[in-house]
Parts: structure tokens; C-alpha cells; sequence
């Protein structure tokens, strides 16, 4: 009876490896089936993968249009419903409690809260997004979701929230229209008489 551990191939199927480069007594012949000289005889004279001797390989050669939104994607932090149990009723949580938690780690975009799970009580939330099923069982339970201030990277990657325009900055238009300096007028050139 054929069962899975008593599989086998069938005879002939495996053969022995052949190895090259052992010389005469491989029983393949002087060269091992390395042919005579040049790069593919020597050890360790293996080619990588489009590589083309040198000349300007095919992907390169090919033109490349379109668009790419890889580089624009915002990866968002993925957080359960079921996983804000941890925190105590009324209590606000926002990304850094999150991250106290330990359940957001890296730097993400922003943090979006899944509708997997029950909520068991009450809960200030403020993230970027909120699924819908997270958005009715958060407000079932007695919650509130907010979204939180707009941040700003800075230089060294780190989040921080964008400061208010304060009202004593002098505005550059008057009355809607840019204003600007006016430019001199040419001197006339002295003619010598």
C-alpha cells in the first residue's frame, strides 16, 4: 500500500551528482566537463545573474516609464480592537501609550485601528484611521475616537507637532496683493563734451 513515508522515485529517476573539476580520475575526461580554460573553468569562476561581459546589460537598455507608488506608500501601524483591553477605562490612548505597550514599534506613518476582537470597556482613542467595524464597537463600548495634532518629521526622523502661526507675524500681502520693492530706475549715462 503507498502511504507518505514509504514514497519513493522511481528507479533511474536520481542520479549521482556529477562533479567537475576533479580531474582524470572524475571519469569524465581530463577537463570534468569545464571545458578548456577561461572563466567557467576556474574555481570560483561563476558568472552572476545578467551579467553580459561587460556591456550595458538588458535591463539597463530598457527604458523604464510609468509610475512607481512604492516610494510614496504610507505604511500604517495595524492595532486590534481586542489588543486596547490592556488599558484602563477612560483612558486615553494615543501613540505613545501604544508604544508603552509595546504595540507599535518602528516609524510608522500613523496608526490604524482594526476591528478584530471585543472591546470590553470605554476608551479615549486618537489615531490617523479607524476600520468601521473598529469605529461601532469602540463607540458601542462607550468610547470617542479623535484624530490627533498634525506632526512634523524632523532631521533626525523623529515626530513632533507642527506649531500654530502665531498671530504677531506681519503678513507680506496688503489688502490680498503681494507687495514689492520697486525696482530703482537707470541713471543716465554722462556724455562728455
Amino acid at each position: 500500500m503507498l502511504r507518505l513515508h514509504n514514497l519513493q522515485p522511481r528507479p533511474g529517476a536520481r542520479h549521482r551528482v556529477k562533479r567537475l573539476g576533479i580531474g582524470e580520475s572524475s571519469g569524465h575526461g581530463k577537463t570534468s566537463g569545464k571545458g578548456h580554460k577561461g572563466q567557467k573553468a576556474r574555481s570560483g569562476g561563476s558568472i552572476r545573474l545578467g551579467f553580459e561581459g561587460g556591456q550595458m546589460p538588458l535591463i539597463r537598455r530598457l527604458p523604464k516609464r510609468g509610475f512607481n507608488n512604492a516610494a510614496f506608500h504610507k505604511q500604517y501601524a495595524i492595532v486590534n480592537v481586542s489588543d486596547l483591553n490592556q488599558f484602563k477605562s477612560g483612558s486615553v490612548v494615543n501613540e505613545k501609550s501604544l508604544r508603552d505597550a509595546k504595540l507599535v514599534r518602528g516609524h510608522p506613518y500613523g496608526i490604524k485601528i482594526l476591528g478584530d476582537g471585543e472591546l470590553k470597556h470605554g476608551l479615549t482613542i486618537e489615531v490617523e484611521k479607524v476600520s468601521v467595524s473598529a469605529r461601532e464597537k469602540i463607540e458601542k463600548g462607550g468610547g470617542s475616537i479623535s484624530k490627533p495634532k498634525p506632526r512634523l518629521l524632523t532631521a533626525d526622523g523623529e515626530k513632533e507637532h507642527a506649531k500654530e502661526p502665531s498671530a504677531n507675524r506681519k503678513s507680506k500681502s496688503i489688502s490680498g496683493k503681494m507687495t514689492r520693492k520697486a525696482s530703482p530706475k537707470p541713471r543716465k549715462k554722462s556724455v562728455k563734451k
